[in-house]
């Protein structure tokens, strides 16, 4: 059985984590906001998308001590990735992640990014950053997925579980391997993408495409 980490507790991360852990996998939620995760433990999510018996879960550990992760099998980046001032999508959070969990990688751990990226950005932007830490083989000792969030914040009917979720993986035996972590999870159901870069063009064009929406309701309006 994995034994997960879901890096970044926030209101993408920390549905996904307790989710995954009311499907009895042991889940490692880590963030590096020690309030943040003084506030869960005590059953406070002031973005309202858990509810305190979710983070009461024994199978759940709440943590901001990153050695905590060093047991975990599978890691899931979670963490923000903005626009700057000037347009361009800042990967500072998403690089820091990768510094921060490749040195606790073994040979055959498993990364999946959940961040909004664009296409190559797992597989030639991270995954070089945690070869480089852990001092493994991309591809050989430590593999990579990608699964977009689609998480809308507020939203108490189309949560985690209940949203058809894109997956992919480095490999067609590490998209198996990815499948079945999610699978206990999403009710919607998956979609497997043929590559990561397939799955993170699905993500772009999908927020393309509600800001456009957006876009043309303002202009109605």
């Amino acid at each position: 059985m994995e034994l997960i980490a879901v890096i970044g507790l926030g209101y993408v991360g920390l549905p996904l984590a307790v989710n995954i852990a009311k499907h009895n996998k042991k889940v490692i939620g880590f963030d590096i906001s020690k309030s943040r995760v003084e506030q869960l433990k005590n059953g406070v999510d002031h973005t309202g998308e858990v509810e305190p018996d979710m983070l009461a879960q024994d199978s759940i550990v709440i943590t901001d001590d990153i050695a905590d992760i060093a047991t975990a099998t599978t890691f899931i980046v979670t963490v923000p990735t903005p626009i700057t001032d000037a347009n361009q999508p800042d990967l500072s959070a998403l690089e820091s992640a990768c510094n921060t969990i490749g040195p606790f990688l073994k040979k055959g751990d498993l990364v999946v990014f959940e961040s909004t990226v664009y296409p190559g950005v797992t597989e030639d932007v991270c995954g070089p950053i945690l070869a480089a830490k852990s001092g493994l083989t991309l591809f050989e000792d430590i593999h990579l997925g990608y699964s977009p969030e689609r998480i809308n914040p507020g939203d108490k009917v189309y949560t985690v579980e209940n949203i058809v979720k894109v997956i992919s993986g480095s490999s067609p035996e590490i998209l198996d391997r990815v499948e079945a972590i999610y699978k206990p999870v999403i009710k919607a159901g998956l979609f497997r993408c043929s590559s990561i870069k397939v799955a993170e063009t699905a993500k772009v064009m999908e927020n393309t495409q509600r800001d456009v929406n957006i876009a043309l309701m303002n202009e109605l309006s």
